[in-house]
């Protein structure tokens, strides 16, 4: 059933509804980042007049990676009346909330999750800033083949995610002569994932697994096992961005390529965006703090053009997803309809294949663009 807004007061705040994970099992490090990048900009529209003269807040909730709380945010925040709906990091949460949201018309944007199948059905209320896995691993599994292999491991976990995942890069790389190896890392400890790879032949360990368990350990015994000396492990979810690898794993954590979503070259925006996010953060911003950003900078956008003083607003705004054309940190934004992607989605997001230099495991190496 679709909750209608109420109509709000000239005083009153425009509220934005913020999914974050804040605590475990959430990816806490991206949930910080995620809302550093969207309250710095809610804090830029407000300097700059607000909402037609009315402040931007957000109304934050932590969904902890859980979709039933995902899903109880969104109702609530629906009861709120909030304008719109935003964030979120984990793809199987932002699955649920996007369900949700368009069950309530409540107008979602997606800041950080990429699974392909964000809902069931094509749906006008959702867009999503991230590109899609399918596009993001393929990019992934071009980089291995590019770099000499073909004969791949993932160690994988349950859900929907690492599922989807594994697919893509098996369809990928079995038409180009690859073949792909699971471990199921519920059944299989870290040395005898390694006596898998010895016995599988591959060439490259991909973490398709929770951090810091499983993937931290079987990092470690990958390192130490001497048969394994010239074995690449891989990350395309992005473990290694945040600083929490780097701590857990020490030099051990460098030369584990990953996806982040970062152009070559940061618009002059980005570049002055990620000076305020550094000293918000007190660290280097990560991909995830820029998405958030871009996701107050679009949604800025559609409420100021579409205005927020009727209770059909949250359809006004749904409409003008395909007439948004916004300059974020990341590229100029534009959402369009994608085969096989049931959202409005910004086709070209950037995509980066990444990881930390042994030589200064703070320094990042692009080995890849997509």
């Amino acid at each position: 059933m679709v909750t209608q807004a109420r109509s709000p007061r000239r005083d009153e705040s425009v509220q934005i509804g913020a999914l974050v994970p804040l605590t475990p099992p959430g990816w806490v490090e991206a949930g910080q980042h995620l809302l550093a990048g969207l309250e710095l900009a809610v804090g830029e529209v407000n300097d700059a007049g607000g909402i037609g003269g009315r402040p931007l807040e957000l109304v934050v909730r932590d969904t902890a990676a859980d979709p039933l709380k995902a899903e109880a945010a969104v109702d609530e925040l629906a009861g709120l009346g909030v304008a719109a709906v935003a964030g979120e990091y984990h793809s199987v949460v932002a699955r649920a909330a996007a369900a949700r949201a368009d069950a309530a018309g409540l107008p979602y944007l997606c800041s950080s999750s990429v699974l392909d199948a964000l809902t069931e059905q094509p749906t006008r209320w959702v867009a999503r800033l991230s590109p899609p896995q399918s596009r993001g691993w393929r990019t992934y599994a071009d980089f291995l083949l590019g770099a000499g292999h073909s004969r791949i491991a993932v160690a994988t976990a349950p859900s929907v995610y690492w599922a989807a995942g594994t697919g893509i890069l098996r369809d990928h790389l079995a038409a180009r002569g690859g073949t792909v190896t699971e471990l199921d890392t519920r059944t299989l400890d870290p040395t005898a994932v390694c006596d898998e790879l010895v016995a599988s032949g591959a060439t490259a360990l991909l973490l398709l697994a929770g951090t810091p368990e499983p993937a931290v350990p079987i990092v470690k015994a990958v390192r130490r096992d001497a048969r394994l000396a010239e074995m690449l492990i891989g990350a395309p979810a992005g473990q290694p961005e945040f600083t929490e690898w780097a701590t857990l794993l020490g030099d051990d954590g460098a030369a584990i390529p990953f996806l982040r979503y970062l152009p070559e070259r940061l618009t002059p925006l980005g570049v002055r965006v990620g000076t305020a996010l550094r000293e918000r953060l007190g660290r280097a911003p990560s991909f995830v703090a820029f998405e958030g950003y871009d996701t107050i900078a679009v949604l800025a956008d559609v409420l100021r053009s579409h205005g927020t003083d009727q209770a059909y607003d949250r359809a006004r705004t749904a409409e003008a997803w395909p007439r948004v054309a916004v300059d974020g940190t990341r590229g100029r934004i534009r959402f369009s309809r994608t085969p096989g992607i049931s959202v409005w989605q910004w086709t070209w997001a950037p995509i980066q294949v990444v990881d930390r230099d042994p030589a200064a495991p703070d320094r990042f190496r692009v080995l890849h663009a997509g």
